[in-house]
């Protein structure tokens, strides 16, 4: 009777890696027959060397990492302003950023195409750079839920009212307490949320189609139309960089964890 319950699971362990990696490895073995009759690395050649895949994969790269910044500069002084002043509008708060995964993003991109379109008060769509910032916009709504969520855990494992009061009678503002003392102390809920925001970002499709823009979603969408092996080495390539991403999140994590048992 003691050991039924591991029994049972590791039962539903393998049943986990059997349905989520024999899919996965049947994926990996078909892109590698590009070569007919022996396995090669041609398709992943074919995708890596493809000026387009470079344009595409850098574009969505340089917007994560605006998405990043943007994120954390909005999210972070929210999220603690609101557990030092505000703790009343939490549960408004939290609402608030759980509403784009409950939102399709295909009602989201159509109603910034029809407030921000080139006769509107904020003619964003009107240029490439306009464009770009509100597709900016929309990849920080998707990453909202992940990367709010994130910072606040982090600032639940601090006492910020005993730092802020601290600073404060040191004589320090608001943006020295923002950048210097609490952004520090919750770096690696921080770095978190931004992986997170990456790997959603890097795969995103519906706002980088509808507007447009030369995103790897799309690109990733158009290989799958025209190529018979290379989208599979596409797909791989996708999931080692949100695995990767997911690694990172798990690293910093540990790290963490380790610099504070030796402090």
């Amino acid at each position: 009777m003691i050991k039924r319950p591991k029994f049972w699971s590791w039962i539903a362990f393998g049943g986990g890696l059997f349905y989520f990696f024999v899919p996965l490895i049947g994926m990996f073995e078909f892109s590698l027959r590009a070569k007919r009759g022996e396995y090669s690395f041609l398709a992943y050649q074919n995708v890596l060397g493809d000026p387009q895949f470079q344009q595409t994969f850098f574009f969505s790269f340089v917007m994560a990492m605006f998405t990043i910044v943007w994120g954390v500069l909005l999210v972070t002084p929210t999220a603690f302003w609101v557990r030092l002043k505000l703790p009343q509008l939490r549960p408004l708060i939290e609402f608030i950023t759980l509403l784009p995964l409950v939102i399709p993003p295909i009602v989201i991109v159509f109603g910034y195409i029809r407030m921000y379109n080139t006769s509107s008060f904020l003619p964003l769509t009107g240029s490439a750079m306009g464009t770009n910032i509100l597709l900016m916009f929309g990849y920080s709504v998707l990453a909202l839920p992940y990367l709010y969520r994130a910072v606040d855990t982090g600032l639940r494992t601090i006492d910020i009212v005993t730092l802020t009061e601290a600073a404060q009678s040191l004589g320090a503002g608001w943006i020295t307490i923002m950048f210097r003392l609490i952004l520090p102390n919750v770096l690696v809920a921080v770095l978190s949320g931004a992986f997170l925001t990456f790997a959603i970002v890097i795969g995103e499709y519906v706002f980088a189609a509808l507007l447009n823009r030369p995103a790897f979603g799309p690109y990733m969408v158009w290989m799958g139309s025209n190529k018979a092996y290379e989208p599979a080495a596409l797909a791989v390539i996708a999931f080692a960089i949100t695995w990767a991403c997911m690694g990172l999140i798990q690293l910093f994590t540990r790290l963490s964890k380790h610099e504070r048992a030796k402090a």
